[in-house]
């Protein structure tokens, strides 16, 4: 990704606020110049971490509050790519393939995208460990894509996947209008990373995601509120939320690998406000500079919003 330098991002926003929502002129120059001012401190905050950054923020009530930095650079996805799966889960249990309640075996043997070998995942590798002491017992669907999101099971995430298939989840995307986010795997297929067959994402396919989310339209309204409740249960807080107000919730999932950091998020302010807020990270030296940076940047993001009524 490259560095932040330019401002086509919000001078699209200005043209587009004058030409589709009826804002005055003036109020639309206003509004863009918060915005800039605004990436101007992001992008002096991103600078303090060396590597590189991609932000999407989008306010849903007034999209034309929007700041796109890189946001079609596509990146490894980390386990951002477990909230596209479980819209599949959803989607696939209104469909009538099965119902969350249905269960699985808890297994700990896959198949290569590559050629179809097995291979298994560490237990010291995963995040959430006690799904390992149940190999050979059954699991709910519903407790294994729970397990999957807020403790970023891995182990969950394969067996999910292997019910929903990977295909259905990136066209499920593609339906969306999500051009670039590639589901093609489950973690840990070895023989798929030595080829570059990795998931990917950008800034911008995880905007769309959630600002649908955020409209509740996923799926039903029904669905998309039952996604929220369990993003909302999300474990590892030490990005997007970390520097909020306690009463703002954050629905939002993050994901990690070697030199990888990243949270995408539904912020919903307790006045019914809500915004998306995605950051994604790659090339940095320094996981507890990173992570600073990408908090303080959310804060920024906030008190934008909470100023900029």
């Amino acid at each position: 990704m490259k560095r932040i330098s330019n401002i086509r991002q919000v001078l699209f926003v200005l043209a587009v606020g004058l030409g589709l929502w009826g804002v005055s002129a003036p109020a639309v120059q206003a509004q863009s110049r918060k915005l800039l001012q605004l990436q101007a401190r992001i992008t002096a905050e991103f600078q303090r971490s060396p590597g590189s950054f991609a932000l999407a923020f989008r306010d849903i009530q007034k999209p034309r509050r929007t700041l796109l930095m890189n946001e079609h650079e596509s990146i490894h996805a980390a386990s951002t790519m477990k909230t596209p799966v479980m819209l599949e889960v959803y989607k696939q249990a209104a469909a009538g393939r099965f119902q969350l309640t249905d269960s699985l075996v808890i297994k700990n043997e896959f198949a290569s995208i590559v050629d179809g070998s097995p291979y298994s995942l560490s237990v010291e590798d995963d995040s959430e460990p006690a799904l390992y002491k149940r190999l050979g017992q059954k699991a709910s669907i519903y407790e294994l894509m729970y397990a999957m999101i807020i403790y970023s099971s891995n182990l969950a995430t394969n067996i999910i996947i292997e019910l929903v298939d990977a295909k259905n989840v990136t066209q499920t995307m593609r339906d969306l209008g999500a051009a670039d986010i590639q589901v093609l795997r489950g973690v840990e297929d070895g023989k798929a990373y030595r080829q570059g067959l990795n998931n990917t994402t950008t800034a911008y396919d995880l905007l769309l995601l959630f600002e649908k989310l955020g409209k509740r339209e996923l799926v039903s309204a029904e669905a998309s509120e039952a996604m929220i409740r369990i993003l909302l249960d999300q474990k590892f807080n030490e990005l997007i939320p970390a520097k909020l107000p306690a009463d703002v919730q954050v629905a939002h999932k993050t994901g990690w690998i070697t030199a990888h950091s990243h949270d995408s998020a539904l912020v919903m302010l307790p006045d019914g406000r809500q915004y998306v807020l995605v950051i994604l990270s790659r090339g940095w030296e320094s996981n507890d500079l990173a992570t600073e940076v990408m908090a303080n940047v959310s804060k920024m993001i906030y008190d934008f919003m909470v100023s900029g009524r």
